[in-house]
């Protein structure tokens, strides 16, 4: 009995968090329009850079590459300290974009 209560006493494990387009589509908004198209409505970006929707459909181009690429600082882009989820709502925003 002793056990018991011990073991229900412990915090629970959270359960993870299933990535959120939208939530990725309001970070990427925040942090990426400046320069990426990031939405089709969007009227003005940088020509230089990808828009999000080539990058989805980009065959090259896995949740896994972006996860990584976004986790990393790049010099011509802002350091946006993302957590995890974070990364992964944009991930899936940018994959939501493909065909």
């Amino acid at each position: 009995m002793v056990a018991f209560f011990a073991l229900t006493a412990l915090p629970a494990r959270a359960l993870p968090v299933p990535p959120d387009p939208e939530k990725g589509e309001a970070l990427a908004q925040h942090w990426c329009a400046a320069c990426h198209l990031v939405s089709p409505d969007q009227k003005n970006a940088n020509s230089d850079v990808p828009s999000f929707a080539s990058i989805a459909n980009n065959k090259k181009l896995t949740a896994k590459t972006l996860q990584v690429f976004l986790s990393t600082p790049h010099a011509k882009m802002p350091d946006m300290h993302l957590s995890r989820n974070e990364i992964a709502d944009i991930v899936a925003y940018i994959g939501s974009l493909g065909r």
